[in-house]
């Protein structure tokens, strides 16, 4: 049985064996960051309700952890990329939307980019922008709240762009005490780079001690 959401989320335990743990409510800055706060994302279609979920089990990456494979070092080497952090938040959500569109379609509706876009103004969401010269070539987005950063979507337009930005982001964040990532899902890709699979109950303990009260 799955909950409509009012003012409150369900125990993210109650979620069913996808992770999908609720149905309906808002985007508003309030609802997303209680719902981060809790393990819990939205991720749904243009023709759907808002859905809920908190996946079992989660994919984390501890910053620390951050697997660069020697071929990626010596290309990282070659600094053919510059990188900055939240200088083009809009431009790397479309992005990111741009290339799910091409390939399998996508959850970056223009209501999700307008919530990101305001928890980004509030000072709660933040993009890592690769460039080749004054091209955009990749980057990543997610929302931080203490010392965890959920990672929401990264996008490559040139080959090792995005894993640029994924090791970026992890020194900014062991330099800026972020201990955890949260990747969400299982990938293969996130996996070659440190992500692990630890399950829910770990990860929603691991919340209570990073998150701010």
């Amino acid at each position: 049985m799955f909950y409509i959401i009012d003012s409150d989320f369900p125990d993210p335990s109650l979620a069913d064996e996808e992770g999908l743990l609720a149905i309906g409510g808002n985007l508003e800055p309030e609802t997303l960051l209680k719902a981060y706060s809790m393990g819990i994302y939205p991720w749904y279609s243009d023709d759907e309700p808002i859905l809920w979920w908190c996946p079992n089990p989660r994919l984390v990456l501890m910053p620390q952890d951050v697997v660069v494979s020697k071929s990626m070092k010596q290309f990282l080497k070659k600094n053919k990329f510059k990188y900055t952090i939240d200088e083009a938040f809009a431009n790397v959500i479309d992005a990111c939307r741009n290339k799910r569109l091409d390939n399998t379609g996508t959850w970056i509706t223009p209501e999700i980019k307008a919530a990101y876009i305001k928890l980004f103004e509030l000072g709660y969401a933040h993009s890592v922008e690769v460039w080749e010269g004054e091209n955009l070539v990749g980057g990543l987005y997610g929302v931080q709240i203490g010392k965890v950063f959920f990672g929401e979507s990264m996008f490559s337009y040139q080959s090792n762009a995005s894993k640029a930005a994924l090791i970026f982001w992890c020194m900014h964040c062991i330099q800026n005490g972020i201990e955890l990532i949260d990747c969400q899902q299982s990938t293969h890709h996130l996996k070659s780079m440190g992500a692990i699979e630890i399950s829910r109950q770990e990860f929603l303990h691991q919340l209570e001690n990073l998150i701010d009260n």
